[in-house]
């Protein structure tokens, strides 16, 4: 397993966590938009033997234990933990110590300008892992190598559909891609995300380790040994 240098705990990850509300109310004639989106149909599902179409993970590795992390491509902060635990995470997941489950969801629309990157970055992220889930790792790399600004549009359909290609996926992604073919269904596996203890809404990333959801302010010190690899059984 990966030993990764200790950092003094300066909360550095708690001072830029991306939080936003997911649930957002519409009262609409007297209804309550939330409610009734709740029984709406999640659309098409991203069929793929590493997809679990309940909770929206995409599965790298096939370990007895479990990490799973919920990120928004938009998140800075999401990147900040691609860099500090990505490498000890694959480890663990090619090695067979975990199954890393990720769950690309989107709670950063509002801040692409109107183009929804949030949702159509996750939406590429199932597109590939329906193509061939060997290709998520590098494809999620590619992703945080060029991850766009908040507040910026983000990038565009056709850069996003080639990020896939170059990460391995067959020229079947772009098609998939520019058509939004689990839009829905990201925006439906948001709003499954688990809100960590002590906020009051999802917030990216969001860390669970066999099923125990950390907090980022007080469990994630920007150290893979400490935080991730010592509280995993054995």
């Amino acid at each position: 397993m990966m030993m990764a240098a200790a950092r003094k705990s300066t909360n550095w990850f708690a001072i830029g966590v991306t939080a936003a509300a997911v649930v957002i109310v519409l009262v609409i004639g007297g209804v309550v938009w939330f409610a009734n989106s709740q029984a709406t149909s999640p659309g098409t599902l991203p069929e793929s033997s590493a997809v679990n179409t309940d909770t929206g993970a995409i599965a790298v590795g096939s370990g007895d234990q479990t990490v799973d992390t919920y990120i928004d491509f938009m998140c800075p902060v999401c990147n900040n933990f691609e860099q500090a635990y990505g490498s000890t995470l694959q480890q663990l997941a090619d090695d067979g110590t975990i199954t890393l489950n990720i769950h690309p969801i989107a709670i950063l629309d509002s801040q692409s300008q109107g183009t929804q990157y949030s949702t159509r970055a996750a939406n590429a992220a199932y597109c590939v892992a329906v193509d061939d889930p060997a290709n998520i790792p590098a494809f999620v790399k590619s992703m945080y190598a060029q991850q766009p600004k908040e507040g910026t549009a983000g990038l565009d359909d056709a850069t996003l559909a080639s990020i896939a290609k170059d990460a391995g996926a067959s020229d079947a992604v772009t098609s998939c891609i520019t058509d939004g073919t689990y839009s829905k269904y990201v925006t439906a596996l948001t709003k499954k995300t688990p809100v960590q203890s002590g906020l009051s809404s999802v917030s990216t990333p969001t860390i669970a380790i066999n099923g125990t959801v950390l907090t980022n302010s007080k469990d994630l010190s920007g150290d893979p040994q400490k935080d991730i690899v010592d509280r995993l059984n054995g």
